[in-house]
């Protein structure tokens, strides 16, 4: 038998621990500065925890924003609940981690989406199976200047 590294798992364990991370530290200080969420999840989860009218008008899938307006905001190591707004109506929501289908910074353009394919071996059953992230960071351009050129002849000893 031979062992191999599931790195497809490993990595959506460590997506997974970053959105903990964020969002522990959302509840802590707040939203800074012109960050927001974009949170896709599928509704039909057995972990999710959501209204039925939610459910009915979103089959599938949903996309909730914590931007504005949220509350309490509890984070745990398998998921995290949260009260949105709908149309001035309050709802609580419970999502777990696992069924996050992705996670979207837009005010810094970062993104995290995990995808699964069916496992016809098991079932149907969905597996985790790549992560794609995407992060650009603001690096300020240096203004290019022309390359010096060094003779190796004045490092050698004579």
């Amino acid at each position: 038998m031979s062992r191999t590294i599931d790195y497809g798992n490993l990595m959506h364990r460590a997506m997974r621990s970053l959105i903990q991370e964020v969002l522990n530290d959302v509840k802590a200080n707040g939203l800074p500065g012109e960050h927001h969420f974009f949170i896709t999840f599928d509704t039909h989860h057995p972990d999710v925890d959501i209204a039925d009218w939610l459910v009915d008008r979103y089959p599938g899938e949903m996309t909730v924003v914590m931007q504005h307006w949220f509350e309490n905001l509890e984070v745990t190591d398998k998921g995290f609940a949260v009260t949105l707004n709908f149309g001035d109506a309050p709802e609580p929501l419970y999502i777990p981690y696992d069924a996050i289908k992705t996670f979207v910074d837009p005010s810094v353009e970062f993104g995290l989406r995990f995808e699964t394919q069916d496992d016809d071996d098991e079932g149907g059953e969905p597996i985790e199976m790549t992560v794609d992230a995407e992060a650009a960071l603001e690096v300020p351009e240096e203004p290019r200047k022309d390359a010096d050129v060094v003779s190796l002849d004045s490092f050698r000893k004579p």
